[in-house]
């Protein structure tokens, strides 16, 4: 109290002081939150908020729902994998569609078919009838969906906000999927607690109207519309091609592929872990994927401040991941594991908004869909084969165990990083990672930039 009482002693003797602090910070605050000066992003900010959360309401009842019926680890891993096993199949596509037509009309048809799979879910659940295969297929179709719909998402956010804003976009993106990951689970944990599941589906198919809505809404002479890509044979190995021969596009989508497939596998190792390592229920998990959350609008927040990205940022974010992540397989006790999945959920999201922002920096306007959709594939698409693998290590052994192989994941990754950026330095890079030679200066995207 003694200290408190100093400090405002402090700020008072000494008022310049106490103003220059305040507005540092406030610049700062500022900063976080400079693309929502943006008209058709703060449309989107809120329409997308209130969508995801709905969808994450959904999952949290989704796998809730498959744990009850078959009480199995391995049936949970195969529901999260049936969820991303369309983005492995289809995203390549779903660039491609996102390169091809506009991404707005896109999205607003993508949306909307979103609904569908929601309304089954609450047509079988309110009957009484759901059977595991009937939530496998209505997860399936879901993530059908959503490998057309991702990609469109991740190119429009350039599309908004232009090159000068986009790192902050991507960082405030990341806040909309962490706050949806409070707000979604946080009531379902409710809804399931006091109603069961059912209206967790109903929920979900109404929330896709907002986002219907905000994109409907937009002005569309405030987008940075890219050009379409004519329609031509070849057009996924194009991108390809393009990839492999860009080491500021390929090392990035490496390493997001190596944690991607064996770290970011939550989905499947927290209901485990509340229900089988802490002998917890719904809203016990619910606690777990909130406070991974918070943490994750927090490393957002700074992320999108200091509005930029670079080859130290990704190897920094990929250590803390794995060393957080080795920090939350060891905690003995829910309050302790909380506070160590808040700063893992930092980590997580500071290691993935600076690769997704690297890539949006680097690619040619041309490519952005399809680049953006190799990006989600290598982030959701690998989640079919991480997903069983995390489920079978949890419950044949512990889902702590699921939790070190995340660990390895991030230090591998860390690793990797280090020494594919020196190898490119050594290689006449000079010293530039997958940011710091964006094709297209963010400052003046007529400029363009060299390219090694």
């Amino acid at each position: 109290m003694s200290a408190k009482i100093a400090a405002v002693i402090s700020g008072a003797s000494n008022p310049g002081r106490f103003w220059r602090e305040h507005v540092v910070l406030g610049a700062g605050l500022r900063r976080s939150f400079d693309s929502l000066s943006v008209p058709n992003y703060r449309r989107y900010f809120a329409g997308q908020l209130i969508s995801l959360s709905g969808t994450w309401m959904q999952t949290v009842a989704a796998i809730w729902l498959i744990l009850t019926l078959t009480d199995s680890g391995i049936a949970v891993g195969l529901t999260t994998a049936l969820q991303f096993l369309p983005m492995l199949l289809l995203g390549a596509w779903g660039g491609v569609l996102a390169d091809r037509i506009s991404r707005r009309r896109l999205l607003i048809t993508t949306q909307a078919l979103m609904a569908i799979p929601a309304i089954g879910l609450f047509a079988v659940t309110a009957t009484g009838i759901v059977v595991p295969w009937m939530v496998f297929l209505a997860v399936f179709a879901m993530g059908s969906v959503n490998a057309i719909d991702n990609p469109a998402r991740q190119s429009f956010v350039f599309e908004m906000v232009g090159p000068d804003r986009v790192v902050n976009a991507v960082s405030l993106n990341s806040v909309i999927v962490q706050m949806a990951r409070i707000v979604g689970p946080a009531l379902a944990g409710l809804l399931i607690a006091g109603f069961g599941v059912v209206p967790c589906f109903a929920l979900n198919a109404l929330t896709f109207v907002a986002m219907i809505v905000a994109l409907w809404g937009m002005d569309p002479r405030g987008l940075h519309v890219e050009p379409a890509v004519p329609r031509e044979p070849g057009a996924i190995r194009a991108g390809l091609r393009y990839v492999r021969a860009t080491p500021e596009l390929v090392v990035p989508l490496a390493l997001m592929a190596l944690v991607g497939t064996l770290g970011f596998n939550f989905q499947v190792v927290l209901p485990l872990l509340a229900k089988f390592s802490f002998d917890g229920n719904a809203t016990t998990y619910a606690a777990m994927v909130s406070a991974m959350a918070v943490g994750s609008i927090g490393g957002a927040l700074v992320n999108g401040a200091h509005g930029h990205t670079g080859p130290r940022l990704i190897a920094g974010g990929a250590l803390a991941f794995g060393v957080l992540a080795l920090l939350s397989a060891a905690m003995p006790a829910l309050a302790l594991e909380l506070v160590a999945l808040t700063l893992l959920g930092a980590a997580a999201v500071t290691f993935a908004a600076t690769i997704n922002s690297s890539l949006q920096l680097a690619v040619e306007p041309q490519m952005r869909g399809r680049v953006m959709a190799l990006y989600s594939v290598v982030f959701l698409g690998s989640t079919p084969i991480g997903g069983p693998l995390a489920g079978w290590l949890s419950q044949t052994y512990d889902p702590r165990v699921a939790l070190l192989l995340a660990a390895i994941s991030g230090i591998a990754a860390a690793w990797a990083a280090h020494v594919s950026f020196a190898r490119m330095r050594a290689r006449g890079a000079g010293g530039r990672g997958p940011a710091d030679t964006p094709r297209f200066c963010p400052q003046d995207p007529s400029r363009r930039l060299p390219v090694t």
